[in-house]
């Protein structure tokens, strides 16, 4: 199942969760799920028209009085010790840790010293992991969204009056594509932003798909536009079905750059600092360079929301000024981490599904090494042991 996210009135993070309580999610179980993590208020649901289009319009009523505000290091905690999905808890983190980075930036502080007002109370916690918990329900495995519209004007905040979008809406949403709209007012929350763009692979035309369902969350505002203040998410299943030809494709991020004057050293410690954070692959390409210098040329990719931080790394851990960057798509093989049991043991290795449905198995390095060092053999045995077992396995 796939999803299309058109924000032709841009997007909130109460406009999400309505929009996918349209498409089916029990509110009973959303409640249930979501008071495993805190408590204090009560999710209820109204029917509402816009240029009579029905929709869904969440409320979250805070029984008690609510905390205003966090830290981020509290919300962090918050979602790491919750009963949830991991997945969930992954994606939940990850959305904060943008908006904690946007305010870090905006306010000159550091992430860990960062208070939110707005975005730290009951109701936009509950807007976060209730949408990823409503998206998991759905089984929806891949999202795109329409390019983001922005509004205009002023709004009032904890800081005081400022401009739409507001900084942090537009520090979330860097390297996602926008576009202006006829609204007055804010349309596109942090909350919204953070949201949309972690759960996106990719912003632009709706992918072919056959429809299965529409649902629409109602926003609250009088946005001045003359469209209706409306989230509208489309469900349906890919024309092609990428488990059928075991081929899956995703939207991401490449930073380049050449250097010609630092260590081996540092380049050794920049690398694991690139996996640490995120990176995908990282690879170095020996270059000949301008005044016949040999250099190197570093290669990064990365998911899209991780591209901002792995170009700030590398400007700050290499002599580099300059870091060339940009989006790009890759096709992969299906591939799932399992335990086979081998004359070592159970071990984990990597299944993958070819594009003509055999499976192969490839151990994970780690986990071989620790078995040549512990049982003082080749490497190259553990190896050949290693998918030799796993193959027995899958003929059985």
């Amino acid at each position: 199942m796939i999803a299309y996210v058109d924000m032709f009135s841009g997007i909130s993070g109460d406009m999400t969760l309505g929009a996918l309580i349209d498409l089916g999610v029990p509110l009973d179980w959303l409640q249930e799920k979501l008071n495993h993590v805190l408590n204090g208020f009560q999710l209820k649901t109204r029917i509402v028209y816009k240029h009579h289009l029905k929709a869904t319009d969440l409320i979250v009523e805070v029984i008690e009085d609510g905390r205003s505000s966090r830290n981020y290091n509290e919300i962090r905690t918050l979602i790491e010790t919750a009963c949830l999905p991991e997945n969930v808890k992954k994606k939940s983190l990850l959305a904060f840790q943008k908006i904690a980075r946007a305010e870090s930036h905006i306010h000159g502080k550091e992430i860990e010293t960062i208070h939110f007002h707005e975005i730290g109370g009951i109701d936009s916690i509950v807007d976060i992991l209730g949408s990823f918990l409503c998206v998991e329900y759905l089984g929806i495995e891949r999202v795109y969204a329409s390019p983001v519209p922005l509004g205009s004007g002023f709004v009032t905040c904890a800081h005081g009056r400022i401009p739409v979008p507001v900084p942090a809406t537009l520090a979330i949403l860097k390297d996602v594509p926008v576009r202006s709209s006829d609204a007055t007012t804010e349309i596109v929350t942090p909350t919204g932003a953070a949201i949309i763009s972690t759960l996106a692979s990719s912003f632009g035309q709706m992918p072919e798909m056959i429809m299965k369902q529409v649902g629409y969350g109602s926003g609250k505002r009088d946005t001045g536009s003359t469209l209706p203040n409306l989230l509208r998410i489309i469900l349906g299943d890919p024309l092609v079905n990428e488990k059928q030809t075991g081929i899956q494709t995703e939207s991401i991020g490449i930073a380049k750059t050449n250097i010609d004057d630092t260590t081996p050293e540092v380049l050794g410690f920049l690398m694991e600092t690139l996996f640490e954070n995120q990176a995908l692959d990282v690879c170095y390409i020996p270059v000949q360079m301008k005044k016949n210098r040999p250099g190197i040329q570093l290669e990064v990719i990365c998911r899209n929301a991780d591209l901002d931080n792995i170009v700030r790394i590398i400007l700050a851990q290499t002599t580099s000024i300059g870091v060339r960057h940009y989006k790009s798509d890759r096709s992969f093989l299906l591939r799932e981490k399992i335990f086979v049991e081998t004359r070592f043991g159970k071990l984990q290795v990597k299944k993958i599904t070819n594009p003509d449905h055999s499976i192969r198995f490839v151990p994970e390095y780690d986990v071989a090494i620790k078995v040549a060092k512990e049982k003082k053999i080749p490497l190259k045995d553990v190896y050949t042991q290693i998918l030799s077992d796993a193959n027995l396995l899958d003929r059985d």
